[in-house]
Formats: C-alpha cells, sequence, structure tokens
C-alpha cells in the first residue's frame, strides 16, 4: 500500500471514530463500533501499577520522590506478559505515569522519570520494554497517563499543564506502535499555585483520535468505556453497555445519579459505553510487602469474575509488580489457580451441540442457533413474538449449576428480562431469571439434574437475537462469595 493510499485510510477511520462511540442504527437501538465488539470478547484485561510508589511503600506519591529510588533489580516485562497470557488475559494495563508523576519512559518534557534513575543506566524505557513483551506474547497494549501530577510546575495553570499533557500523551501515543486503550481517571487536585486544574478532556480525547483512531479510551465519561462506579470489580445487575451521554460528561464527577448511569447503564442510552470494572488483587493497587498474604481468595475472584464478566463486563484486574520489577509469587499462584478453575468450570457445555426448539424459523434466525458454537448465528424470534421460549433437549438427565447466555451484540443490546426452567421431575421449575443479558451473563445456582432445559426471553427493547447458550457444572469454590 503507497503512502498516499494508506494516509486516505487513516483518514476515514479518524472520520469514523471520531463520531459518537455505537451512533445509532434506527430509533433507540445503538450497536458498538468493531473495537468494542473486539473489547466485549476479550473479556480479561490486567491492570500494572509499577512506579515510584512501588518503592516508597505508599498509594499516592507526592512528587517530591528522588528518582533514584526507582531500581528494579529485576525488571522483566515478559514474565508479566507470560503471567498474564497464561492466565487468559487478552489486554495488558501499565500506569506509564501516576498521580506522583514519576515517568515510566524517557519524556523529554520532565527531569521526574527513568532517564533520571539508576535503572539501565539511566538508560531505561519501562514502556518500551512493556511493549515489546506485550506483543512478543500476542497480547494488546494499554497505557494509562494520570491526568493529575503532583510533581508538574504548571499543574494548577490550566492552560499550560493541558500542553504539557497533550504533548505527553502524544510521546506515548506515537514512539510505542498501536495502542488499544488509553486509560483515564478523574483525579484531579491543586497546583503549587493553589488553583484547582481545569483539564481539557476534549482536547485529550482528541489527541488519541487523531494520533491513535484505533485505540478505545476509558474514563467515567469514556467516550468509548466507561467506569463501573466502584473499585471492587462488581457491576450492576441490569448492567446496559449503552448510556445517556449527557448523564456524565467528565471524569471525576459524583452523586448517587451518576453512580447509578455508570453502575447499570441506560436502556435508552444514545451511546455504546460499556462498563470496565477494575478491582486489584491485592488491598493496595501498588505492591506493598505486608500484603502478601492479602491476596484475594480463589472464591473471591471467582465471584468477581462471574459479577463482571458475567454481567456484560470486561474485568480489569490490577497485579502490581514488586520492588524487582516481577509479579509476586503469592499473586501469580492465585491467577494460576484462577484460570485452572475457569478452564475446568467451562471445559463441558452441557448444552452443546443439543437440539433446540421454539420460534424462529430460517437458517441464520432459528433456536438451532444458540447451541451451534459460532459467534455469527442467533436465534430470533418473529418479530413481536414474546413471550419467546427456546427450549433445549439435553437428551438425558444431567447435573448442572451455571447457565452462560449471549446476545449477538454486534446487533446492540436488546434483552430486558428472561426466565430460565428446567424439567426435572415431570414438571418445570424455574431456577434463574433475570434483566439484561448483553455480551455475557452467566448465572449460578444449587445443583439441578434436568433433561430438558427452556430460556423464555419475557422483554426486549427490539426483536432479540440470542448468540449463544450453556450450561455448566462448577465446583463449590465457585459459589464461596455468594454466601
Amino acid at each position: 500500500m503507497n503512502r498516499l493510499n494508506r494516509l486516505i485510510l487513516l483518514g476515514l477511520a479518524s472520520l469514523i471514530l471520531s463520531q459518537p462511540a455505537g451512533a445509532q442504527d434506527g430509533p433507540s437501538l445503538v450497536r458498538p463500533t468493531p473495537q468494542q465488539l473486539a473489547w466485549h470478547r476479550d473479556e480479561l484485561t490486567m491492570f500494572l501499577h509499577f512506579g515510584v510508589n512501588t518503592f516508597t511503600d505508599r498509594e499516592w506519591g507526592d512528587g517530591r520522590e528522588d528518582p533514584r529510588i526507582f531500581n528494579p533489580t529485576e525488571l522483566n516485562a515478559r514474565q508479566w506478559a507470560r503471567v498474564a497470557k497464561e492466565a487468559g488475559f487478552k489486554l495488558m494495563i501499565l500506569t506509564a505515569k501516576h498521580h506522583d508523576g514519576f515517568c515510566l519512559w524517557p519524556s523529554k518534557y520532565t527531569e521526574h522519570s527513568v532517564k533520571n534513575s539508576p535503572w539501565r543506566g539511566g538508560k531505561g524505557d519501562v514502556v518500551r520494554e512493556f511493549v515489546a513483551a506485550c506483543r512478543a506474547a500476542g497480547l494488546k497494549v494499554g497505557l494509562y497517563l494520570s491526568p493529575w501530577d503532583r510533581h508538574e510546575p504548571s499543574y494548577g495553570d490550566s492552560p499550560r499543564y493541558n500542553e504539557f499533557y497533550k504533548n505527553q500523551l502524544t510521546e506515548l501515543l506515537t514512539h510505542y506502535g498501536s495502542i488499544s486503550e488509553v486509560w483515564f481517571d478523574g483525579a484531579c487536585g491543586e497546583g503549587p499555585n493553589g488553583r484547582k486544574q481545569q483539564y481539557d478532556w476534549a482536547g485529550f480525547w482528541d489527541t488519541v483520535r487523531r494520533l491513535q483512531p484505533c485505540a478505545l479510551m476509558f474514563s467515567d465519561a469514556g467516550p468509548d468505556v466507561r467506569w463501573v462506579g466502584n473499585e471492587r470489580g462488581y457491576a450492576g445487575d441490569p448492567c446496559w453497555a449503552t448510556v445517556d451521554p449527557g448523564a456524565v460528561t467528565a471524569p471525576g464527577q459524583g452523586g448517587k445519579a451518576i453512580l447509578s448511569m455508570l453502575q447499570h447503564g441506560d436502556p435508552n442510552g444514545a451511546v455504546w459505553r460499556p462498563a470496565e470494572c477494575d478491582v486489584s488483587i491485592r488491598p493496595g493497587w501498588f505492591y506493598h510487602e505486608k500484603q502478601d498474604t492479602q491476596v484475594k481468595s480463589l472464591g473471591h475472584l471467582l465471584d468477581i469474575y462471574f459479577k463482571s464478566v458475567g454481567r456484560n463486563s470486561v474485568l480489569l484486574l490490577n497485579v502490581p509488580p514488586d520492588k524487582r520489577g516481577l509479579l509476586p509469587a503469592p499473586d501469580v499462584r492465585r491467577l494460576t489457580e484462577f484460570r485452572k478453575t475457569l478452564n475446568q468450570i467451562f471445559a463441558v457445555n452441557l448444552a452443546a451441540g443439543k437440539p433446540v426448539t421454539g420460534t424462529g424459523a430460517g437458517a441464520r434466525l432459528g433456536p438451532s442457533n444458540i447451541t451451534d458454537r459460532s459467534w455469527d448465528s442467533y436465534w430470533s424470534p418473529a418479530d413481536g413474538a414474546l413471550p419467546a421460549t427456546a427450549e433445549v433437549d439435553l437428551g438425558k438427565p444431567v447435573t448442572f449449576n451455571v447457565a452462560l447466555m449471549q446476545e449477538y451484540i454486534a446487533q446492540g443490546q436488546r434483552v430486558e428480562e428472561y426466565r430460565l426452567e428446567a424439567f426435572a421431575d415431570g414438571a418445570w421449575k424455574q431456577i434463574a431469571a433475570g434483566t439484561t443479558i448483553g455480551h455475557k451473563k452467566l448465572d449460578r445456582f444449587p445443583d439441578v439434574t434436568a433433561s430438558k432445559v427452556r430460556l423464555t426471553i419475557l422483554k426486549a427493547r427490539h426483536t432479540p437475537q440470542i448468540n449463544h447458550f450453556g450450561l455448566f457444572c462448577a465446583p463449590a469454590v465457585a459459589f464461596e462469595g455468594m454466601k
């Protein structure tokens, strides 16, 4: 491809992605962009909080740290990527700069960076090593650049600092190749002049769109992915991928209505802005040796998974490197257990390939499409035919305690209410019920032994499109968090 054609294509991509994410297609039907759809399917992202706080044993630095304290003796970003890959994560996000202002790359706009540390003789670049390790492992790359900078003298002089911030953002978005997610938070304080910084969010977002047109941006206000409203890793129920963009207009806003929007979304929302559930595997976000015995239990992590990924969201799990620059052994062991147990839970889909009867017809729309394991088919009952039921014949009595449902969200999120029943002892009985489904809904319930199961869609905003249905038998540890 010649340079002119490449520039034309990039320009078209920039134009398309400069529109509101997931623009409407018909009244009140909003669809994800291709990048958002891929993000949903990734499901698991790893966060890495690493910097001077790792060496000061603090959570929030004040910007007065001596860069010489940053000296990880065994830093190995390939170990980070290997652990993430083996645990099933698809994307990693690194804190390129936290609130202390210390930069993990040799920024030319500040002296508060790795270039003035003894690590790698002052010639090192953590961001570059991180990006290279992700690419070698086949993982997507994300970067977090804190808007709050407690070291930078221009902070609080809003125009000057906004230009400084965009310059650092430009370094990160032009020196390291393709970036999949740019992570912002709303942390904001007073500068040395006593004035509170006024962030140029529109300018920040425009910088990302211009330099990385395919990158998704996360913040309370999106514009592509929203914060879930808590740091426990739990999405709301219901959880819509759509929101009202006027309800949360900038990161850092608070209030009951805003938290509700972040938790639950809005079925009438005009933009597709799904929830990302951030939580740390430890009590803190940065590494603290005293927390080596406080890594979340396997049962706790599984409960978070069911209430994040299993509620139409993506789980962003923080695993902080230690002073050596390695992911600590207790955390790695827990991640290994986490992946092993998830594999065990979802290894055998008792509904896969089983015959299905119900409303809807046609090669693409028949009910059997929910058990065919394809991303590109779905069951869609006739317009207006609600309640609509799909009945799965399991062939013989089998025992299960987890149900999985997925919508064909490439064409929007539609289901508002459903019911799940099992045929046992000669009668149908309800085993689960819920509201939203979206990309994935996971329901847990006591062990059921049945020969048939039926899913009934009771209410939907548009004609339902059910992509996938599954039944699984999970070990007791998957239910510990429900107690």
